[in-house]
């Protein structure tokens, strides 16, 4: 049984799901997710993450009689199709509920992709250690997190590193794109990413529209959103001109000069794919609620190229330093040769040899797998595989197989793992 709140988690667990298929063609599955995850299982959600997906205090609280529903629907249908195993994707704060019922229930609960705890709400480490038996993280940092709370969790890799990899191999050649996507030929592109919910886009897409338009040289377009239509993008945005592209987010960003986009997986992505970005997250409220985030949270950097390389590789302009003037100002060396272009490019390449190139959904697959049949012995402790983490990381490799399978062999590490601190972050220009 798998539960994912998300669009991000319907598509990580699809390819969960796809790896386990690999390996067991004949298991059964229940789960709440998405389409993705039905393409892969043929069979239709249990229940569809659009109707678990909340944002926000206020959110939760309007919605909490919907939450509720759904966890009892979630805790009935563990009580009724008794899984082997309950597999929770992300989603914590419904997922942490759901993996206490299943552990009391005698059900092993694996956890793929961490809930965010080195952030903030830290007391949530508590509960995991509880009651999930196994972590996987896709974040090289979160292993020295855990292992400062005596928990040992196994880095499996990225998602995102495979699915960009696979992305770019399939983009159209720019001509096509721009024809298809109705853009100018003369005119370099500034793509425009103001998230994936409707209360992000209406507080950050007028603002980057209007640093967009600082730059008339440059031709800016949006990266929408799948479960947003355009017609709220375009009320929002109130520009009749406002060229808005759905489902070819990584060719806009291969195409882009630069883009700005809202603090999420969005920054991960456009780091791999290589355009210099602007990190913009405009919320409710002013300085007072910057200055209570900034007590809330545990890090020094939310965007996820930043936290990779513990260094600041991207601007982050967060709640009331989010302006169109800073947007703009943080916009213009990147549209152009200089050395804070150059700098992103340098960081981007430090973050991708820290994540390494390991297949996370069949690294995963294969451990739950394992952990199914009772094979767990044939894995080493993690750590053991003789691979150096990235300088300050505290990274434990994933773990290397003792004896030889027929299965797909692990990727190799990557050169990074492989010959710690040798290319260290320089000095930021700044």
């Amino acid at each position: 049984m798998i539960i994912a709140g998300e669009a991000s988690g319907d598509l990580h667990a699809s390819q969960l799901i796809k790896s386990l298929k690999e390996l067991d063609p004949e298991f059964d599955l229940r789960y709440f997710g998405g389409d993705m995850m039905e393409k892969e299982s043929r069979r239709r959600p249990d229940l569809h993450y659009k109707e678990m997906n909340v944002m926000g205090f206020s959110e939760v609280l309007r919605k909490l009689p919907v939450i509720l529903r759904n966890l009892r629907k979630a805790k009935a249908l563990i009580d009724v199709y008794r899984p082997d195993a309950l597999i929770l994707v992300d989603y914590p704060g419904f997922n942490l509920k759901l993996a206490k019922y299943a552990s009391k229930a005698g059900i092993p609960v694996h956890y793929f992709i961490s809930p965010k705890v080195w952030a903030w709400k830290e007391y949530r480490v508590r509960k995991i250690k509880k009651y999930v038996d196994k972590l996987y993280s896709i974040l090289p940092f979160e292993v020295g997190f855990y292992k400062k709370h005596d928990y040992d969790v196994t880095y499996v890799g990225n998602p995102s590193v495979q699915e960009i990899a696979y992305s770019l191999k399939h983009i159209p050649p720019r001509k096509h794109f721009l024809e298809r996507q109705g853009l100018s030929d003369d005119k370099p592109i500034i793509a425009l990413l103001p998230g994936s919910r409707k209360g992000e886009i209406r507080n950050n897409l007028p603002l980057m529209i209007e640093a967009a338009k600082r730059f008339p040289d440059f031709q800016y377009v949006v990266g929408a959103a799948p479960s947003i239509p355009e017609k709220y993008y375009r009320e929002i945005a109130q520009d009749p001109g406002l060229k808005v592209a759905f489902g070819v987010t990584h060719t806009l960003l291969k195409y882009s000069q630069a883009a700005v986009v809202t603090s999420g997986t969005a920054t991960l992505e456009t780091a791999l794919i290589g355009t210099p970005q602007v990190v913009a997250y405009r919320a409710n409220g002013m300085k007072i609620s910057y200055m209570i985030m900034e007590k809330l949270l545990k890090v020094r950097y939310v965007s996820l190229p930043n936290l990779i390389v513990n260094n600041n590789v991207v601007p982050e302009l967060l709640v009331h330093n989010c302006t169109a003037d800073a947007i703009a100002r943080e916009l213009t060396p990147l549209l152009q040769p200089s050395p804070r272009r150059d700098w992103q490019i340098a960081g981007y390449r430090n973050m991708q040899r820290r994540l390494g190139n390991y297949v996370a959904s069949e690294y995963v697959a294969e451990l739950i797998y394992d952990s199914l049949r009772g094979d767990n012995e044939t894995f080493d402790h993690p750590g053991s595989a003789g691979v150096a983490p990235a300088p300050g990381d505290e990274v434990a490799a994933p773990p290397r197989k003792k004896k030889k399978r027929k299965k797909k062999k692990k990727p190799a590490a990557s050169s990074a793992e492989q010959s710690e601190g040798e290319e260290k972050t320089k000095e930021n220009p700044d």
